[in-house]
């Protein structure tokens, strides 16, 4: 006798129905990470970690702003780093968004660029433009150039053709764009356009971490010279800046604000147009591939003795943080939700939330470092824990648009027969959006000391063997666009097009 499809799941799992699928989806990515979990270096490498959490969270509760050499220079470079990084993001990632559909080129172009960190095209611009903003600024524009070409061309292709259609025929492509597609849509271009800024300025800040005078080399100074209460200050002088966003960048201010930020950015570096070409014509490249010796280029990439170990480790910390992301996610968004707990647990719930998805994976991971040593476990935990709260505060906003069916269960009941079941499509697109954001994360977080691409690529760069390091970041960027291509194929396609936790995730989230 045969077995008709899902005859060999028991129970829930049966089926070829939505549930049952992303049930089988969920538990095969639990139970691959948790087979692979013991490959992984978690070891507590630190003598006495809750010492100093204690040192820390005292800082944070006592900090010393007057301890802070030039907060408003370093909070000014953060701002005008961020503004101007995401302009220039903007001025070459619209043109290249009018082309995105109908060029596979141009697609195959931004998905590469988009694919690097933003620290690793300061690594690579530190090299031509020295402690810059220079550097700074190219680091933020290119990414998001990429980004912007990416999301600015699936909101004007998602734009209603009715307007365009009642145009008579003749009309003009560059008249059809002005008067019909790009008024219907700027609304959500300004809005996704204001979301990028603000994911420049954490980038910003943590530009701080490659030498950069922003508040991130204050805060990275700090927090390994053991000067908590310092440290402490910084992080609050972050989140009040991230806090009154909607006040300082009002769009009244923003023309001001842009001319004024200009002039903290100087002094500008003086290039040379030799050396620059040297470098991208000659140095990032291997000598056996410039002079055609294929052999050779087989010898030089096989003396590479980290490299299949960074790739495993990236790989693994990225499956380990896309599997915490979903274990977090499921534990906090009922913690911020409506339909549980009361006013107060709400507030708390919503502020934890809000404190753990402000703060970049990387400041996280540097915390965890300190407390628990050098090994995976602090990026694993910063990783889960960022991107977690970033899925369960939009899963908590889904749930309360819902209105459940029968409000007179408990709320056990309420979480897993009315709420559960229609959240978690959502949450479960919204983990596969983010992971290819968490393996971009995985390689950065090398730069700490972690044993991923990040670290190996760091080295080469200090050591100064920039063919080695520009042909991992290469690597780097093929593996985020392998993984970005494997979640597309996995991402929910049944969930409608009108759930707002997927609509509020596409207007902010995507990569």
């Amino acid at each position: 006798m045969s077995l008709k499809y899902g005859d060999r799941y028991p129970g829930l799992l049966r089926g070829t129905g939505i549930g049952a699928r992303l049930a089988r989806h969920s538990l095969t990515l639990l139970a691959i990470t948790l087979l692979l979990m013991p490959l992984a270096d978690l070891h507590v490498l630190s003598r006495d970690p809750w010492a100093e959490l204690g040192r820390i969270a005292q800082g944070l509760l006592m900090p010393h702003f007057g301890s802070i050499d030039a907060p408003f220079k370093a909070l000014g470079l953060t701002v005008s780093v961020a503004l101007w990084g995401t302009l220039a993001g903007v001025v070459l990632g619209f043109p290249l968004a009018l082309l995105f559909s109908r060029s596979r080129l141009v697609r195959a172009g931004c998905a590469f660029v988009r694919a690097i960190h933003e620290l690793f095209w300061a690594l690579l611009f530190l090299q031509i433009f020295g402690l810059s903003a220079l550097t700074a600024l190219a680091a933020l524009a290119i990414p998001y150039a990429g980004i912007f070409a990416k999301v600015y061309a699936e909101i004007l292709e998602s734009t209603p053709s009715a307007a365009d259609d009642a145009l008579p025929q003749g009309t003009g492509r560059l008249s059809r764009f002005l008067y019909c597609e790009l008024p219907l849509a700027f609304g959500q271009l300004a809005a996704y356009t204001r979301y990028r800024f603000e994911c420049g300025l954490r980038a910003s800040v943590l530009l701080g971490f490659v030498g950069l005078p922003t508040l991130g080399f204050q805060l990275e100074s700090a927090f390994r010279e053991g000067r908590y209460f310092e440290a402490g200050a910084v992080m609050w002088l972050f989140y009040a800046l991230i806090a009154s966003l909607p006040w300082w960048a009002h769009r009244r201010l923003l023309l001001p604000l842009t001319l004024g930020s200009l002039l903290l950015l100087g002094p500008w570096p003086q290039i040379d147009g030799a050396l620059l070409w040297r470098f991208l014509s000659t140095d990032i490249w291997p000598a056996p591939l410039l002079s055609g010796d294929l052999p050779g280029l087989v010898a030089w990439a096989r003396d590479i003795p980290e490299l299949l170990p960074a790739i495993g480790n990236t790989l693994l910390l990225g499956l380990l943080g896309t599997a915490g992301s979903l274990v977090i996610a499921m534990l906090l968004w009922p913690l911020a939700s409506r339909h549980f707990g009361n006013r107060l647990t709400r507030a708390a719930g919503s502020g934890l939330l809000v404190f753990l998805r402000s703060t970049p994976e990387l400041m996280l991971a540097f915390v965890f470092l300190l407390l628990l040593g050098p090994s995976l476990l602090p990026a694993w935990l910063a990783l889960a824990l960022h991107n977690g709260a970033l899925i369960a505060f939009l899963v908590a906003r889904h749930a309360d648009s819902l209105e459940p069916g029968m409000p007179d269960l408990p709320a056990s009941g309420r979480l897993a027969y009315e709420l559960l079941p229609r959240v978690y499509p959502g949450l479960l697109a919204l983990l596969y959006y983010r992971a290819e954001v968490i393996l971009r994360e995985s390689a950065i977080l090398g730069m700490l000391g972690v044993a991923t691409l990040g670290y190996v690529i760091d080295d080469y760069f200090q050591t100064l063997m920039f063919d080695v390091a520009f042909a991992l970041l290469l690597i780097t960027a093929c593996l985020n666009v392998l993984v970005d291509a494997l979640a597309r194929r996995l991402r929910p396609r049944d969930v409608t097009h009108d759930d707002p936790c997927l609509r509020q995730e596409q207007l902010s989230y995507p990569r």
